[in-house]
């Protein structure tokens, strides 16, 4: 199981390269987040010792125990990231627990987390859930609400806003989910044409099935859980 976490890090980051070149980017240039979503300890230790620095989970109480039980070494070499979405009453805990939170959907979320890391004496990197594609099923602020809502965040102390996620939805091709990732950039472009908000230097887009066209279009953090852990148990 650990040299096939290995050899699946390795082709991931050879599919991120070429799909970077294609861009006309680096492969250095797209972060690698490692989704440990129902993935057993082991196997989080496997992707660490083959480079992976980055992990991101779905929920907190899941993470919670797995970030706990790693030893000061591992804990200081890798970052983690919260992907999934986010209830208000588990902010602190977040706020504890990650480096990085994907799922900022709203003022009011935005706000108790910048509450929570100035108690903690920290600053929290964010990125604002945007809901491209309109799905009814899916979290996000919608694009035209954007705007407004970034400039709203910049006089937040505790938390700094360094870019913008979606998630696209699930289909056969990822060719069909390509525009939802170029209306991200899009968005990002937009943001930054209009003046007055903070720089937003990552687009988080992409998962094990898409990530090569997010690439692409322009993600510097793609999400990857199956391409390198395989089905969880409850998928095979």
């Amino acid at each position: 199981m650990v040299s096939d976490v290995a050899a699946n890090v390795s082709r991931v980051r050879e599919r991120i390269a070429a799909a970077a070149r294609r861009g006309g980017r680096r492969g250095e240039d797209v972060l690698l987040v490692a989704v440990s979503k129902g993935v057993a300890p082991t196997q989080v230790q496997a992707a660490a010792t083959s480079g992976v620095t980055d992990f991101g989970e779905n929920r907190v109480q899941e993470a919670l125990p797995k970030i706990t039980q790693f030893g000061p070494q591992v804990a200081e070499a890798v970052r983690w990231h919260l992907v999934g979405h986010l209830q208000r009453n588990k902010v602190r805990q977040a706020v504890q627990l990650f480096d990085v939170i994907h799922s900022v959907d709203s003022v009011a979320l935005a706000m108790a987390l910048d509450e929570q890391a100035r108690q903690a004496g920290r600053i929290c990197e964010v990125l604002v859930q945007v809901n491209v594609a309109a799905g009814p099923q899916k979290f996000g602020i919608a694009p035209e609400a954007l705007p407004a809502m970034v400039q709203s965040l910049t006089v937040l102390s505790g938390i700094r806003v360094v870019g913008l996620m979606t998630i696209a939805p699930q289909v056969d091709h990822p060719e069909v989910v390509r525009p939802v990732f170029r209306r991200l950039r899009e968005l990002r472009d937009e943001v930054a044409r209009a003046g007055g908000a903070p720089a937003l230097a990552h687009l988080s887009m992409g998962m094990s099935e898409d990530f090569e066209v997010a690439v692409e279009e322009g993600a510097t953090m793609v999400r990857i859980g199956r391409a390198i852990f395989g089905p969880r148990p409850h998928e095979t």
